[in-house]
């Protein structure tokens, strides 16, 4: 059963209606830029195949109910009680949808709200790296702007989703995910300044060079919410201070060996993976464009030995599938994600997918790690309306 005709049933289920409508978004996957978006940085990533489905159905009341296959019971609460509630917390799961409500609220004042119930049924793999929250975001916000007639536009739709995520979930994550999952293209990755939202999309070009992206998921999971990610941000907003600049993104390559004696080591290996991840996500977009996804691997590498070694946020289980991968003939692989768990991805030939899906499988069983899910992904499309 598709994720759509999941929302619809459960929609159909619990309140004995048909749905207004059926809107999805994407999970996504980021093929380099890690921790850059809060930083004010650059960030590739594209949107999967796998997706989230939001069923709206229009109530005679103010109510808002959100309901999901992944919960128990329905959640409620009327729009006069929305800003309570987020301000009161504790909501769990529908702090997402009931977070996505309230910033589109904010967003736009003029818009006519009223009740609604919301059905959420998703395919996109939860705790992995693959931003099944931006994915519930996009979907709830793509349905409440129609319904609503708030009239947002894509990127709109992304603060919103960013609003709630930061606001209402308490996660300090940047806007990266939800402009993702909001405007992904088929075959390509979007190219994102976060510090002025302009996008471009870049073509990977993957399937005409037979190559395949490869998802090892550790089934170690992590939560942004808490621990090490917002130590993370705190660091880098701490070298930001330290280097008189007002975000990393004010701080290049060459001014490395001044930064590193003016900051303390861990403050400095911070800073130095957000500046050279940033310079990576502009050499690989330039590297695609003039030679093709074949003659990126090294800068993927590169990329997960400086999360590894100077953010350290990888675990052993993302270090042994990276290295397994690139010991069984992947281009280039790396960790994906906020780190402290989730996945890593490898770009492969397309005829070495299930040699690498083995050999990542047996030396995880070998090191007595829990067993990865492994799967492939294909750049597609952002949100939508799917019925």
């Amino acid at each position: 059963m598709t994720a759509q005709d999941a929302a619809t049933a459960l929609l159909r289920e619990v309140t004995g209606r048909e749905a207004d409508g059926v809107w999805s978004a994407p999970g996504r996957v980021n093929l380099i830029g890690e921790h850059t978006d809060y930083n004010e940085g650059f960030v590739l990533p594209f949107a999967i195949e796998h997706r989230t489905a939001a069923a709206v159905a229009r109530r005679d009341d103010d109510v808002i109910r959100v309901m999901s296959t992944f919960a128990e019971e329905p959640v409620q609460v009327s729009l006069g009680e929305l800003d309570d509630a987020i301000a009161r917390g504790g909501l769990d799961w529908a702090a997402y949808p009931l977070g996505v409500a309230w910033a589109l609220r904010r967003a736009a004042p003029d818009a006519e709200t009223f009740g609604v119930d919301i059905a959420i049924a998703s395919d996109v793999p939860v705790g992995a790296g693959l931003s099944s929250s931006a994915a519930i975001e996009g979907s709830v916000a793509s349905g409440l702007n129609d319904e609503w007639d708030a009239g947002l536009s894509r990127v709109e739709l992304a603060r919103v989703g960013r609003t709630a995520e930061n606001d209402a979930v308490g996660a300090p994550t940047g806007i990266m995910d939800q402009m993702a999952s909001m405007l992904g293209v088929a075959d390509a990755a979007t190219f994102l300044d976060c510090r002025t939202l302009e996008t471009d999309s870049v073509e990977l070009g993957f399937r005409p060079a037979g190559l395949t992206l490869l998802v090892m998921d550790t089934n170690v999971e992590h939560s942004h919410a808490t621990g090490g990610y917002r130590e993370r941000r705190e660091s880098c907003e701490a070298g930001a201070a330290g280097l008189g600049v007002s975000s990393l993104r004010d701080v290049t390559v060459e001014d490395l060996p001044h930064a590193e004696q003016v900051l303390d080591d861990v403050t400095f290996r911070r800073v130095r993976h957000i500046v050279t991840e940033n310079q990576r996500v502009l050499d690989t977009v330039w590297t695609l464009r003039s030679a093709g996804p074949r003659t990126i691997g090294e800068l993927l590498v590169a990329s997960h030995a400086s999360m590894r070694d100077d953010f350290e946020i990888s675990v052993p289980e993302l270090d042994l599938a990276v290295e397994t991968a690139l010991a069984n003939g992947a281009i280039g692989a790396r960790m994906t994600g906020g780190g402290f768990g989730g996945a890593a991805i490898a770009l492969i030939d397309d005829e070495k997918t299930a040699d690498v899906g083995a050999a990542v499988t047996a030396a995880f069983a070998a090191s007595g790690f829990t067993a990865p899910t492994i799967f492939t992904v294909r750049p597609s499309e952002g949100a939508r309306r799917d019925a």
